[in-house]
This record gives C-alpha cells, sequence and structure tokens, in this order.
C-alpha cells in the first residue's frame, strides 16, 4: 500500500532517515510547515498516511477516497481526526503508545522541581533587574501524588522514589502490580504535597478535577500537569492559585494551544508554563517514528 507521511518537520527528517532500516516499506515524506494546502491532492492513490499535526475532520476525510488507514503520531488522535467519521469512511486509525514515558516523566519531575524551587520567577526577575531570593521547598521525604499510574505515571513514580519522596498514587482501574503504593482518590488529594496528573484524556476524565477535587488538596500543594488541559477545571485551579490554597501549578498543557491571550493561567505569578513539549527529545521522537513504520509494515506498506 502506498503511504505519505503528510506533515513531516524540518527536524524530524534526520530522524525519520536514523531510524529507517532495509526492508522497511517505501514512505513519500512530505515536508510542510503547518497544514497542508491540499491534503486530498497530496494523499490521491495513498491507502495509508502517517500524521503528525494535521487535522482531519468529517469533511476532509470524505474528500480522501484512497485513504484507509491513518497512523497518528502519538496518543490523543482524538484532538486532530473525527474518529467517529474516519469510522464511517471505512478509515483505522492506529495510535503510538508509550513512546515517550520516559520523556514526558521526567519532564513531570522537572516542572515539580521549578515550581518547588521558584525557578522560573526567580529567572524571569533577574533578567529585569530585579535580585529576590525565594524561599524554596526542600522535595526530599517529601509525598508525592500521582493521579494515573500508566506508563508516564509508572515513570514519575520511580523518579520520586529515587529523589527520596514518599509516594501515594491512584488509578482508575485495578493494577496488578503497581509502581507505588495505591490509595483512595481522596487520600492522594489530601495528603500530596506535589500531586501529579499523568492520566488520560477521555470520555471518562474529562473535567475529573473538578473544583471539588481540586479543594481537597492539601494547602500548599503544588499541581503538575503534563497529561490534558481539559481533564481539570483550570478555572477553579486559578482561583486556589489567586488565594494561595495552590503554591504553585506547573502547566505543560492548554485547552487552546498556544493558549489564548485571556487564559487565567497566563497571568499568574506562581505558575509555570511550558508549551506542550513533555514528549520532545529526539529519543522519544526516533522510538515514535520506528513504531509509525512498524505498523505501515504490518500493514504490508
Amino acid at each position: 500500500m502506498r503511504t505519505l507521511f503528510l506533515d513531516c518537520f524540518d527536524d524530524m527528517v534526520p530522524l525519520w532517515q536514523a531510524v529507517a532500516a532495509p526492508g522497511d516499506p517505501a514512505v513519500t515524506v512530505n515536508i510542510a510547515p503547518g497544514q497542508p494546502d491540499d491534503i486530498p491532492a497530496l494523499l490521491a492513490g495513498h491507502a495509508v498516511c502517517i500524521v503528525d499535526h494535521s487535522y482531519f475532520d468529517a469533511a476532509l476525510l470524505g474528500r480522501c477516497p484512497d485513504l484507509r488507514h491513518i497512523v497518528f503520531l502519538g496518543t490523543g488522535a482524538g484532538s486532530f481526526i473525527d474518529l467517529a467519521a474516519a469510522e464511517r469512511h471505512g478509515i483505522t486509525v492506529h495510535t503510538i503508545k508509550g513512546y515517550g514515558d520516559t520523556t514526558v516523566a521526567e519532564h513531570t519531575i522537572a516542572l515539580a522541581l521549578a515550581a518547588a524551587r521558584g525557578v522560573a520567577r526567580m529567572d524571569r526577575e533577574v533578567r529585569v533587574g530585579q535580585w529576590r531570593q525565594v524561599e524554596g521547598l526542600q522535595i526530599f521525604g517529601k509525598t508525592l501524588g500521582i493521579i494515573g499510574l500508566g506508563g508516564i505515571g509508572r515513570e514519575v513514580a520511580r523518579m520520586g522514589q529515587g529523589l527520596g519522596m514518599k509516594v501515594l498514587a491512584w488509578n482508575r482501574s485495578p493494577l496488578d502490580n503497581p509502581a507505588a503504593p495505591l490509595a483512595p482518590l481522596e487520600t492522594v488529594l489530601a495528603e500530596a504535597d506535589i500531586l501529579c496528573l499523568t492520566l488520560a484524556l477521555n470520555d471518562g476524565t474529562r473535567g475529573f478535577l473538578d473544583a471539588g477535587r481540586l479543594a481537597m488538596t492539601r494547602r500548599g500543594v503544588i499541581f503538575v500537569n503534563t497529561a490534558r488541559a481539559d481533564i481539570v477545571d483550570n478555572a477553579a485551579l486559578a482561583a486556589l492559585l489567586r488565594e494561595g490554597h495552590v503554591r504553585h501549578a506547573a502547566i505543560d498543557v492548554f485547552s487552546q494551544e498556544p493558549p489564548a491571550a485571556d487564559d487565567p493561567l497566563l497571568g499568574l505569578e506562581n505558575v509555570t508554563l511550558t508549551a506542550h513539549a513533555g514528549f520532545m527529545t529526539p529519543e522519544a521522537t526516533m522510538t515514535m517514528l520506528r513504531r509509525a513504520l512498524d505498523i505501515v509494515k504490518g500493514l504490508g506498506g
């Protein structure tokens, strides 16, 4: 089956070349800045498409009659592809899980440490001539709460334990061999000094951390979100940050990316922000691309 990598970035090309191996299916690589102008024309004659960031709504899917498989580079395909429409058109959407568990966990811990020591705030102030030593929080011996003990959560637990933290975790489903002690959600919320959200977004978790659950956290908690913004009531989080109940929030994900200018988190000093970059390392990207090639290979591409 003819395969097109629809929207490869320039920086991704050498990584793609590095993971390609003899015997891999032939893949045409299209390099375009952002959304290609004419996706149907590009996909004409191609049954398989590898997609990084292009959007496929129902109308666009209907204009790609040759397409039978989309290999989405990541897990959140529903944010870019109308999955119901894809099913109606007989298009199977494949996702790639677990490729960046360690990378995202490292970013989660980095954000937790930056929040605990006020790194971003002091950096901003020193650059404009202000010299104010901000008292930080020593994390050794503190309780790390993890909501969602999947691949990323397990890695966060391992790293937290290595830093000398007491780890408590909650998971939606039972686990036979959890990477950390499991506790009821209310216990994790109440006892965590640093609370990390590593839960997948789906219909069952959208809005999961609502105002009521956020209010269960202990005063002075540090909250880190490297999962998805829509799992959290961010207006309620902003209110708790303003009143000091939440000491600091470190956020890598937004409902709108880039965030809207009126996003309440942007104007708060006790918030550290990154640009949905938790998964972005060459190691994680190469793993993801290799798995994409393996999927295409398995399709007979």
